[in-house]
């Protein structure tokens, strides 16, 4: 399942909060940055939509995907590797 990404694709790591779709899992993405006023510390997630050839990924897992053609209508990242198990979930 390692693939490599060209040098101008974006890439992610996120936790994969659903796999009920065929050959689609749901990515959730946290990052954190600087609010630019107030100087705290905010968290924002995004989800992503990514194509993965076979079906053997597991919710909670770490997932690295990479941004790609569209494959569908909200289809444009594709999973190139699983990094592990996530043990804490956080919203």
């Amino acid at each position: 399942m390692k693939e490599r990404a060209k040098i101008n694709q974006k890439m992610r790591e996120g936790i994969v909060v659903s796999n009920k779709m065929a050959k689609t899992v749901t990515v959730q993405v946290v990052r954190t940055y600087r609010h630019p006023t107030f100087n705290k510390v905010v968290t924002r997630g995004k989800k992503y939509y990514a194509h993965v050839e076979d079906q053997k990924i597991d919710v909670g897992q770490r997932v690295r995907i990479v941004e790609t053609r569209p494959l569908s209508k909200l289809k444009r990242w594709r999973v190139i590797d699983v990094l592990g198990t996530e043990t804490t979930t956080s919203k």
